[in-house]
């Protein structure tokens, strides 16, 4: 189907723990479109996690087909999963995962010099990628220097730095305080309004799925729910929003 970035096709993902077989997931089918903001909701156990393993191409399914852009991760190597995966999404966890001897720069870079991009290209883009989200004037500082939410701004950079087509957050805020968590969305609904991003945000936490334009709920590995929001807030009724939680 035209726009469909992620498909999965009656994907399950088996763990043999022991003498015990775990279904993660059972027999998902769904497809993510380009420019939606996709909220993965659930409970602990719901199959959250595994999910956003296989939406991120950092695992393949124990049955069914998942085809990003039009082909099918399974049937890749991994040094052309690799490849695909780096140009096409980008990574935003609640550890920043950043590398602590590097500077913000340096921990920008690195997923273009995995790419192999021109040095001059990848320094110039690291850079627009740090001023984009307000750190020009930290670009040489250490992670141990910035605050958590300037490291969290860090890793966006890091993961815009490719300028994939999907930005995948895992309980991006659950790492924060609830201002710095309230930039975060911020940035995210500017990415995804602004910039034309496809997000997909896995929570828990079903206030912030508020802000998302379609939800898909897991439970017990299946899903549940799959709709549009028709509730999402706005920006300016999310700040509000944010402002009186604060």
């Amino acid at each position: 189907m035209e726009n469909v970035l992620i498909a999965f096709q009656n994907v399950w993902k088996i763990y043999q723990m022991g003498e015990v077989r775990v279904n993660a997931l059972k027999a998902v089918s769904v497809q993510l479109r380009k420019g939606e903001f996709v909220a993965i909701v659930g409970p602990s156990g719901s199959g959250k996690s595994t999910m956003m393993n296989l939406v991120g191409c950092l695992d393949i399914p124990t049955k069914g087909q998942i085809f990003l852009k039009g082909r099918n991760i399974a049937h890749l190597e991994e040094s052309d999963l690799a490849a695909l995966r780096g140009r096409t999404i980008g990574f935003v966890f609640q550890q920043y995962n950043l590398i602590p001897g590097m500077t913000a720069l340096e921990n920008v870079l690195l997923p273009l010099e995995i790419q192999e991009i021109d040095d001059k290209v990848a320094e110039k883009r690291a850079k627009k990628m740090l001023a984009l989200l307000g750190l020009s004037d930290k670009i040489q500082h250490k992670p141990t220097q910035l605050s958590g939410g300037q490291q969290q701004r860090v890793s966006i950079a890091r993961a815009l730095a490719c300028n994939p087509e999907i930005i995948l957050a895992d309980e991006p805020t659950g790492a924060l305080d609830s201002v710095t968590g309230k930039e975060l969305l911020s940035i995210l609904h500017r990415l995804w309004k602004e910039e034309g991003k496809t997000i997909v945000m896995v929570t828990h936490d079903l206030h912030l799925a508020k802000y998302a334009s379609r939800h898909i709920e897991l439970k017990d590995g299946k899903i549940i729910r799959d709709d549009m929001n028709e509730e999402k807030l706005d920006p300016e009724a999310q700040n509000m929003v944010l402002e009186a939680e604060i």
